[in-house]
């Protein structure tokens, strides 16, 4: 008795019910989804570690590329803040999207042609249509009929500049300073060199959001407030406008009485 109910119950879970499905084993064999990635770890040298670090390797290298990248000071021109050896980190999407510099910003540009062969950083001072003067009666820059206090950040002992200047900043270019003015190959430099010593916005890489090395150093590179009071370009143009119009006007006239 107790054979043939084993036997019942055998046959039983040998044939599904109409509930159930049943497996095809004809059909294929479905792939692990790490099949691909253990083929690869077992050709690469090194196995899992080799490919790991790869793959880290070439994420550093998309980020460097389209996002941040480090750059190293070369130069005391932008001492105090920046020194000789930091490494400060360059955000690249900061004026990628309808964003452009504004003044107060630590730019890294690429300086060919203007400049010199290499990548520079330096302080905007100027934007496209920006009236930029030296220097008013306390020896301050002025921009756009503003004066700027820039003794938060600027070297001590440097004046805001030896060299006058009166410029007005073309569309799509920026008038750049080095806060160590004393130290500094800028703007001021290349006044009289093809483009005037502005920086087109096409060259410009990015901005210097933050010193990353040395530790103790590291810190955020905040746009000052010295620029926050300084109005638009528009509500200096007529002013300016003004004097072209007047010389105009005196040359029509100087014109006329020699005819």
């Amino acid at each position: 008795m107790d054979i043939e109910t084993q036997h019942t119950e055998r046959d039983r879970s040998s044939h599904p019910s109409d509930s159930e499905q049943p497996s095809d084993p004809k059909g294929p064999e479905g792939r692990s989804r790490s099949a691909f990635a253990g083929r690869i770890t077992d050709w690469v040298p090194g196995g899992r570690i080799t490919v790991v670090l790869l793959a880290l390797l070439l994420f550093l290298l998309l980020v460097s590329t389209f996002v941040l990248q480090p750059f190293q000071i070369p130069s005391g021109s932008m001492e105090r803040g920046l020194r000789i050896g930091d490494r400060v980190l360059v955000n690249k999407l900061a004026y990628r999207f309808d964003g452009r510099p504004r003044r107060g910003d630590v730019v890294v540009f690429d300086g060919t042609g203007g400049f010199g062969h290499g990548d520079y950083i330096k302080r905007v001072v100027g934007v496209g249509g920006d009236h930029v003067v030296c220097c008013d009666k306390e020896g301050r820059i002025r921009v756009n009929g503003q004066s700027v206090d820039e003794s938060a950040f600027l070297y001590p002992g440097d004046r805001p500049s030896t060299v006058p200047f009166d410029v007005v900043v073309p569309d799509g270019t920026l008038f750049v300073l080095g806060d160590h003015r004393a130290d500094s190959s800028d703007s001021r430099d290349h006044l009289g060199s093809p483009g005037g010593g502005m920086v087109p916005l096409d060259d410009v890489i990015g901005r210097a959001d933050w010193i990353v090395w040395p530790f103790g150093h590291a810190t955020r590179l905040d746009r000052p407030d010295a620029y926050a009071r300084v109005p638009d370009a528009e509500a200096d143009a007529g002013a300016a406008s003004g004097a072209v119009s007047g010389a105009e006007a005196g040359a029509a006239r100087r014109e006329d009485a020699d005819g």
